[in-house]
């Protein structure tokens, strides 16, 4: 059956809905409401709780079974030994999908449990994400199964953002933890990195991290996949899911348990052997897995991958108007696998004609990182990016474009941004500092959909992720 349920349904029912926000199903219930209400949900909702009539000025079901009309999705948020019985009313009435937010399965040494969900499930035909989970989070349709509230009151009275939902975008975030799921939204948030849609699914009693691959290597709104995961539950599919995933999408995956507590964290939060982690970086490169090793990176690589074109090589340029800063991206550029090219003759050529002709300073450096010196301006920034990008050598190009020396202002943005889009080669800046220019600089950086960095070591990270897949799909044969 399609996963389509889970994030296009025209009808869900909560069981457990409360009028009280403080509880997991109350949270769930008032949020779905309010999306109903506001337009943004086209489902309609059904609260089922056996003591109330009424919900957030919903009318409320005593049960599934007094539900006159089909439902589509069930969210279960009800203590975990009543799930089962649950599960098979839900059955009986014809429900296809369920989110089983419930913890206390498998997680916590309850297999008997969740084998006993699993076999109801089966019995009907209900496909399941979780138990122990979050859910499902899509930004297009309303569905929010996210029972954690968008706001909270502090001490002092203050109402205050505390589990954002990120704006609507083009990147997928799969996770197997709904507590680390949620503080990385709460980082998309922050950075103004618009979700296509997020999915908990806790201990995958049966949708799991291949079938939802599956799922949105097919959805024309996903652009990028990101994955965090503890292990997987079937390696074979996951590796044909992941590779078939990768030859449209790219894939960033955060893998935890490499270590030995790493591992025995992972069998306990979600009942997961974590593996030995040669085998699962083995498997990663087989099938184009690109992987973060910080949730820094998770993110950084995923604006690279969605704002700019792959990589063909790993041949790189560091363009700059500052030493030390070069310095430091081309050791983290080779640290990262990638080669610091050395640029062909016509391209020295060209830039020793151009010091001649004084358009850029006679101290310019034009090896590798080519250095334009702090007298440098925007104007030969736009330059210096418009030779490179044309050096056949040249696959992929870091720009270091510190706002600090005296000729260079807001405008370099477009210098630099204009170039980079009417090329086929990726482009990356950096502007280091904390402060409002450096701030605003990387912002606008944004806007132009040139992933901008505050470090070399983050933006050599993040080209390293262009140049692995660009690799992965020249070597498939796969031109994009």
């Amino acid at each position: 059956m399609s996963l389509r349920p889970f994030f296009e349904p025209s009808s869900i029912a909560i069981v457990g809905a409360s009028p009280n926000t403080t509880k997991v199903g109350g949270v769930v219930a008032h949020t779905l409401i309010m999306n109903m209400e506001k337009g943004i949900l086209k489902a309609k909702i059904y609260p089922i709780n056996l003591k109330h009539e009424i919900i957030f000025n919903t009318k409320c079901y005593k049960s599934l079974k007094h539900v006159d009309a089909p439902i589509d999705l069930v969210i279960v948020a009800i203590p975990a030994p009543a799930v089962p019985e649950v599960l098979e009313e839900a059955g009986q009435v014809g429900v296809k999908a369920c989110i089983i937010i419930s913890s206390g399965f498998k997680e916590v040494g309850n297999v008997d449990l969740q084998n006993q969900v699993v076999n109801v499930a089966k019995k009907y035909g209900i496909r399941i994400i979780g138990p122990n989970c979050l859910g499902v989070f899509d930004p297009f349709t309303g569905v929010d199964s996210l029972f954690l509230p968008e706001f909270k009151q502090l001490s002092t009275g203050k109402e205050v953002l505390a589990t954002p939902r990120p704006r609507p975008g083009s990147i997928v975030l799969i996770s197997q933890s709904g507590a680390l799921g949620a503080a990385l939204l709460d980082y998309m948030a922050g950075i103004n990195l618009g979700l296509r849609c997020f999915v908990s699914f806790g201990n995958r009693a049966d949708v799991d991290e291949s079938e939802l691959l599956e799922y949105f290597m097919e959805d024309r709104l996903t652009k990028v996949i990101l994955l965090y995961l503890e292990s997987v539950s079937d390696g074979r599919r996951f590796l044909k899911a992941a590779k078939n995933t990768s030859l449209k999408k790219p894939i960033v995956a955060l893998k935890v348990g490499k270590s030995k507590s790493g591992a025995r964290g992972a069998a306990s939060h979600t009942g997961s052997l974590a593996g030995i982690d040669q085998i699962y970086q083995a498997a990663f490169e087989e099938c184009g897995v690109i992987r973060a090793n910080t949730i820094e990176e998770l993110f950084d690589m995923g604006r690279a991958l969605l704002y700019q074109p792959p990589a063909l090589g790993n041949n790189a340029v560091i363009l700059t108007n500052a030493g030390g800063p070069g310095i430091l991206a081309a050791d983290a550029l080779e640290d990262s696998g990638l080669q610091v090219v050395e640029l062909s003759e016509r391209t020295k050529q060209l830039f020793k004609q151009k010091v001649e002709e004084g358009v850029f300073p006679p101290i310019m450096s034009y090896a590798n990182p080519v250095d334009l010196s702090a007298q440098v301006s925007s104007d030969g920034f736009r330059e210096a990016l418009n030779i490179l990008l044309d050096d056949p050598k040249v696959n992929a190009i870091l720009v270091i474009t510190l706002h600090h020396t005296p000729f260079v202002m807001d405008d370099i943005v477009g210098k630099v941004a204009g170039p980079a889009f009417e090329k086929s080669k990726p482009v990356i800046a950096v502007d280091i500092g904390a402060t409002e220019m450096a701030q605003e600089i990387r912002a606008r950086f944004e806007k132009f959909r040139v992933p901008s960095f505050n470090a070399p070591e983050r933006a050599a990270r993040a080209l390293y992720a262009l140049a692995y897949y660009g690799m992965f799909l020249k070597e498939n044969g796969v031109s994009k």
